[in-house]
């Protein structure tokens, strides 16, 4: 398992991942030398494949995720051994490993073949019940919470310190407040981020997703049907799950979600702190290079505010 960092340390997050090119050719590749039984099967790109993986299309049944780099690679061994342990205790699918990929043809990591599952990535137009689906994924995360986190992994490099202590990315607040000077209401956002800071976590270690976000989301018939990419997964503090209650939940949506979680104050304001991190990261990388309004990210942002000053 790979290293992990106490609670109380502040870990270096290091430079930015140094990507290489992964395509459908290297995909065959790979599946010809070490998996020859799925060698006649088609292999496509799938259209929304996410950040830190390259993800294929294998057939109408299986899947192929490749790591972009050695940081998103840390994550495969590490879903490899503990998906099939989570996901009889969950309520709704999860991904299936079938095979663990060896370097080769070139490529330098570890990478994985699981089954396909259906389903389209969320979005809030496509959902028939807000407050249902918000119910719903809290009883997911509940029997996550609930499974026993003895030798699970704690927040380390392979998930990106999730779990960990949010002074991980004080310094890069700090610059993206630099960058935003003049365009949100920095005495505000700079509370939020106090408070998420002083709000102490209780030290039992539970599991945790991640990266609960849209993308990761499956909708079936307008529901809730399958959670997806593990990648970032551990067992420390869950609150980093519980940004989406600001990035696609609103009102009675979100208000159901802490409820069916309980979630208190310190635990919330936690949450509210890695939503503000993930905010202020798309808006002021947007404002960096120089693309067009990042409508979403100043969205959310107006929620996390909104949802500070009511309290």
């Amino acid at each position: 398992m790979n290293p992990t960092v106490a609670r109380d340390e502040v870990p270096d997050l290091g430079p930015v991942p140094t990507r290489i090119p992964v395509d459908e050719r290297l995909v065959r590749e790979l599946i010809m030398t070490q998996f020859p039984q799925w060698s006649e099967l088609p292999i496509r790109r799938v259209a929304e494949e996410g950040w830190d993986n390259r993800t294929f299309h294998l057939g109408p049944e299986l899947m192929v995720r490749v790591p972009s780099a050695y940081e998103y690679g840390l994550a495969v061994e590490k879903e490899q051994r503990w998906l099939p342990v989570l996901a009889p205790q969950l309520p709704l699918p999860i991904p299936e490993p079938v095979a663990l990929g060896e370097p080769g043809a070139g490529y330098p990591y570890h990478w994985s073949v699981y089954r396909w599952l259906p389903g389209d990535p969320v979005s809030r137009d496509a959902i028939t019940d807000l407050t249902g689906f918000a119910t719903a994924l809290a009883d997911f995360l509940l029997a996550l919470r609930a499974i026993d986190a003895t030798d699970a992994p704690g927040p380390g490099l392979h998930n990106w310190f999730r779990g960990g202590t949010l002074l991980t990315f004080a310094a890069q607040l700090e610059e993206n407040l630099i960058t935003l000077a003049g365009l949100i209401n920095t005495e505000v956002v700079t509370e939020i981020w106090r408070l998420a800071l002083e709000s102490p976590w209780d030290g039992v270690p539970l599991w945790f997703h991640g990266d609960v976000a849209s993308g990761n989301l499956l909708l079936r018939d307008g529901s809730l049907g399958a959670v997806i990419d593990f990648g970032t997964c551990g067992a420390a503090d869950p609150a980093c799950d519980l940004t989406i209650a600001w990035t696609l939940l609103t009102g009675e949506s979100r208000a159901a979600f802490r409820d069916r979680l309980a979630v208190d104050e310190a635990s919330w304001a936690r949450g509210r702190g890695w939503a503000l991190w993930k905010a202020l990261s798309g808006y002021a990388g947007a404002v960096r290079d120089d693309q067009a309004e990042p409508i979403e990210s100043r969205s959310v942002l107006e929620e996390i505010v909104a949802d500070h000053l009511a309290r």
